[in-house]
C-alpha cells in the first residue's frame, strides 16, 4: 500500500549533511583536522563556568539569553537588544530562511559556499541559486547579476568555507548597496575572529536596514560541542526571528560557557595569533613540496592537487597514517583537501605525511 503521507516540496532534495570524520578504524593516535576545530579547546575560564553550571541543571534556562546577549554587546560594542542566540549559527541561518523564504523565492550563495545555505533554503520551500566564484573568491558582480525580483536572501561566508578566502569592506558595502530592496544580505562570520580588526559587517549593519551577520562559538572559542551561535541585525528582522525561536533553544551550561568565552578576549587573541603563525607555516611547508593553497584568512587551508585522483589518493594515505582531513568534492572542489590548522605537532605531522605521499608517487 502506497503511503499518502508526503513531506513538503524540496525536503527530499536535501542531501544529508555529513560532518568531518572523527575515527579511523584500527588507529589509536588519530589526528582530526577535518572539522575546523580549535586545537586548544576552550579557555580555563570557560571550563570553570561550564563546571559551575552543573549545580543548576535542574532549572530551565533563561529564555531571553540576556546574560550572553549583553556580554556580546559589551565585547563587540553593539546593541544587545538586536542580538539573537541560537544552536550554532546554523540555527540563525535556518530562522532566516524560515521567516523570509517560501515557494517561488530564491536564495543566492556562491558555488563553494557553506552547505547549510542550500539545506535551509530547500527546507523552507525556496529555490537555491548558486553563483560562480572567481578563482575561489566571491565575485560581487556575479552575485548582483544573479539577483532578481524573487531574490529574498544572499548568503555570503566571509571568510568563506571551504576556500578560506574573503572579500574586503568595500566589496561588502557595494554588495549591500546593489541587492534588490526586498533582499537581505547575510554575512556569515563563523571565522571572523581569525581576521585581526575585521568586524564581520557590523558597520554595514549599523548603517543599513538590509544586512544581518551570523557568528558562532564553535570555532575560535572552542565550543563546537555545545552548539552556540548568534546573529545581529536590524531590530525589525531580529524581532521576526525571535518569534520563531524556541524559548529554550540553548541550555544553561551552554549559555554560561559562551558568556565566559566571549568575555575572555585575551584567550581569543592568543588563539588568533597561534593560528596565524601555524597557518602560514603549514601553507609554506605544503608549497615547498608542490601542494599550493590560496591565501587563507580562517583556521584551515585548502590544499590543491593536480587531479581528483591525486587528492583522493593523498587522503587515503593520510587516513592510513591516522590523519583525518576533509574531502570537498561536495563543494565542487574535487581536486582539493581542506586541512584544519592544528597545533605545532599537528602541522609538522601533516606536512611530513603529505611529503611522504608525494615521495611515494615519484
Amino acid at each position: 500500500m502506497t503511503s499518502k503521507i508526503k513531506p513538503q516540496k524540496g525536503i527530499m532534495d536535501i542531501a544529508l549533511y555529513v560532518g568531518g570524520a572523527s575515527h579511523v578504524e584500527g588507529a589509536s593516535n588519530v589526528l582530526k583536522l577535518s572539522s575546523n576545530e580549535n586545537p586548544m579547546g576552550p579557555s580555563d575560564v570557560v571550563k570553570e563556568a561550564f563546571s559551575r553550571a552543573v549545580h543548576s541543571l535542574h532549572r530551565y534556562p533563561n529564555t531571553d539569553h540576556s546574560g550572553l546577549r549583553h556580554a556580546i554587546g559589551e565585547v563587540w560594542q553593539l546593541d544587545p537588544d538586536r542580538v539573537i542566540c541560537g544552536v550554532g549559527s546554523d540555527e540563525i541561518i535556518h530562522f532566516l530562511c524560515q521567516a523570509y523564504v517560501g515557494a517561488g523565492d530564491e536564495v543566492i550563495f556562491t558555488e563553494h559556499g557553506f552547505a547549510m545555505y542550500r539545506i535551509s533554503t530547500l527546507a523552507a520551500g525556496g529555490t537555491p541559486a548558486e553563483v560562480k566564484e572567481r578563482e575561489r573568491v566571491t565575485d560581487v558582480d556575479a552575485i548582483l547579476a544573479a539577483c532578481t525580483k524573487k531574490t529574498k536572501i544572499v548568503f555570503l561566508a566571509n571568510p568563506n568555507n571551504p576556500t578560506g578566502t574573503m572579500i574586503g569592506q568595500a566589496d561588502l558595502a557595494r554588495l549591500a548597496e546593489g541587492i534588490p530592496p526586498q533582499t537581505i544580505l547575510v554575512i556569515d562570520g563563523a571565522y571572523a575572529e581569525y581576521v585581526e580588526g575585521y568586524d564581520a559587517g557590523l558597520k554595514l549593519i549599523e548603517a543599513r536596514s538590509n544586512v544581518v551577520m551570523t557568528r558562532t562559538f564553535s570555532k575560535i572559542y572552542g565550543l563546537g560541542g555545545l552548539r552556540v551561535g548568534w546573529g545581529y541585525g536590524p531590530r525589525e528582522i531580529i524581532d521576526v526571528l525571535n518569534r520563531i525561536r524556541g524559548p529554550f533553544n540553548l541550555s544553561t551550561a551552554a549559555l554560561a560557557a559562551a558568556e565566559a568565552a566571549v568575555r575572555d578576549t585575551a584567550y581569543v587573541a592568543k588563539c588568533r595569533a597561534d593560528n596565524a603563525r601555524w597557518r602560514d607555516w603549514l601553507a609554506t611547508g605544503l608549497a615547498e613540496i608542490g601542494v599550493p593553497t590560496d591565501t587563507s584568512t580562517a583556521n584551515f587551508i585548502l590544499a590543491r592537487f593536480g587531479s581528483e585522483e591525486e587528492a583522493n589518493a593523498c587522503d587515503d594515505h593520510l587516513r592510513a597514517e591516522g590523519i583525518l582531513v576533509r574531502r570537498v568534492a561536495g563543494y565542487k572542489l574535487p581536486n582539493c583537501l581542506r586541512i584544519t590548522v592544528g597545533d605545532e605537532s599537528a602541522c609538522r605531522r601533516i606536512v611530513h605525511a603529505v611529503a611522504q605521499f608525494k615521495g611515494l608517487r615519484t
